[in-house]
């Protein structure tokens, strides 16, 4: 009887390692087929991803169909420009932002670029290193911080500066212009820098920011010429792109060719 149960437990403890083998072994099987299925998924991800990145040009976006026309923007950064011009501290981060925008157009830092032909676009499609035309902040007269460096907002007559948003081989067609109204009866008189705020072809198209590192956008001045009536009234301005085949209308995007700002200024 004893030799019974020893073969017992022999018989058991064999079937019990073999048992042990096998599961063992299968999940050996089952890890090494998950390894070389995610291996397989992964090389395909990877694959893939490269033959796509081959077709993409790395100037161009792939899809810019809905940035065919571009938005306007201006500086000071701000919707609503208030303040009282007989305190310097109400108009102060005005002021900086308009010199922030402006350092990179200083006239000796301008000095580098090229001199391009007025009226005519640029094209440089073949050219591997892309020139940039000159656009000297002294261009903008009395809107260039230089003669008066508080951009008239000392003297209640503040500039405001608009630039339109770029766009990669945009070529805007006739004369581009930036044009600027008041929403009263009565027209608010202004000043344009450069004169009638033209926004000359020299400086399109733009290549991109990997091809035309060094880009400077044409920028437009409009000095607000505020009478003594005009003080402590909000007035309200609107800017748009006129002159060329870019839209400045659209009911879906207030800032396509145009932007509204109001201006407030107090004594």
């Amino acid at each position: 009887e004893a030799a019974t149960r020893t073969k017992r437990s022999n018989f058991s403890t064999t079937r019990l390692r073999a048992d042990m083998t096998y599961c063992l072994n299968f999940s050996g099987l089952i890890l090494l087929f998950y390894l070389i299925f995610y291996g397989f998924l992964a090389g395909m991800f990877s694959l893939t991803m490269w033959v796509m990145l081959q077709t993409l040009d790395e100037n161009v976006p792939q899809h810019q169909d809905r940035l065919a026309d571009p938005g306007l923007v201006i500086r000071p950064h701000a919707i609503e420009i208030s303040y009282n011009r007989t305190d310097s501290t109400n108009y102060k981060d005005y002021v900086q932002q308009l010199h922030e925008l402006l350092r990179p157009y200083n006239d000796s830092i301008q000095e580098s670029n090229d001199l391009c032909l007025v009226g005519e676009y640029t094209e440089q499609d073949d050219e591997p290193v892309k020139k940039v035309c000159q656009f000297k902040r002294s261009i903008l007269r009395q809107c260039s911080g230089l003669p008066d460096t508080s951009f008239g907002y000392a003297e209640g007559q503040p500039c405001i500066i608009i630039k339109m948003n770029r766009v990669i081989g945009l070529k805007p067609q006739g004369e581009p212009y930036i044009n600027c109204t008041s929403k009263r009866d009565t027209p608010l008189h202004m000043i344009y820098f450069p004169p009638e705020g033209r926004l000359d072809k020299m400086f399109f198209p733009y290549y991109g920011k990997k091809a035309h590192p060094n880009y400077v956008q044409p920028l437009v001045a409009v000095k607000l010429l505020l009478a003594e009536e005009d003080y402590n009234v909000e007035q309200t301005v609107e800017c748009k792109v006129d002159g060329s085949n870019l839209r400045n209308s659209d009911d879906r995007d207030k800032y396509l060719g145009r932007v509204t700002f109001r201006v407030k200024v107090s004594q």
